[in-house]
Parts: structure tokens; C-alpha cells; sequence
């Protein structure tokens, strides 16, 4: 687990894929990353794997490069945010 972002309205926390881990059969399953996202205004956070965790850090690799502002780093996110729906009861 790394904090990637943080700033007065939210935190970036990745989570990386671990090795394989026994399923349910126990058969070798792989566990896989992603990211949490927390809007600390709203209080509620989401976890985001797969196709959506990758075309997150596909949109914050294309605006690290424009060195944007906060406010624009911000704005990327909250377009996840609106999908959140686990309220924050302890971070």
C-alpha cells in the first residue's frame, strides 16, 4: 500500500497486486491491485481494480505530465468520486 495523493479534498491510496493467493477451491487465484479513493469532503471512499484502475492511472499518468494544479488533479478524480458509496467510518 502507497499513498499516491493527497490533498485537502481527497486521498490516492494504491494497493498492489499481490502473488497468488488460494482460492475459494484452492486453486493458485490472483489477487489484484487498485486503488482506493477517499473524498474527505463527502466522507466516502471507493476501491477501483481492473479495467477502471488502469484507465485511472492512464488519465493521472497523461496529467502528471501537463504538471497540472491541484485543482486539476482534483477535478480528474472527483470524476470517480461520484461512484462512491462506502461511507468513511475510520481512515
Amino acid at each position: 500500500m502507497q499513498m499516491l495523493y493527497n490533498s485537502d479534498s481527497f486521498v490516492v491510496v494504491a494497493f498492489e497486486p499481490l502473488a497468488e493467493l488460494p482460492g475459494a477451491d484452492g486453486r493458485p487465484q490472483l489477487a489484484r491491485g487498485g486503488y482506493e479513493i477517499v473524498d474527505k469532503f463527502a466522507r466516502k471512499e471507493i476501491f477501483i481494480e481492473g479495467a477502471t484502475a488502469e484507465q485511472f492511472q492512464i488519465g493521472v499518468q497523461a496529467l502528471a505530465k501537463q504538471d497540472p494544479s491541484v485543482e486539476a488533479m482534483d477535478d480528474f478524480i472527483a470524476g470517480y468520486t461520484v461512484l462512491a458509496q462506502q461511507p468513511v467510518l475510520l481512515h
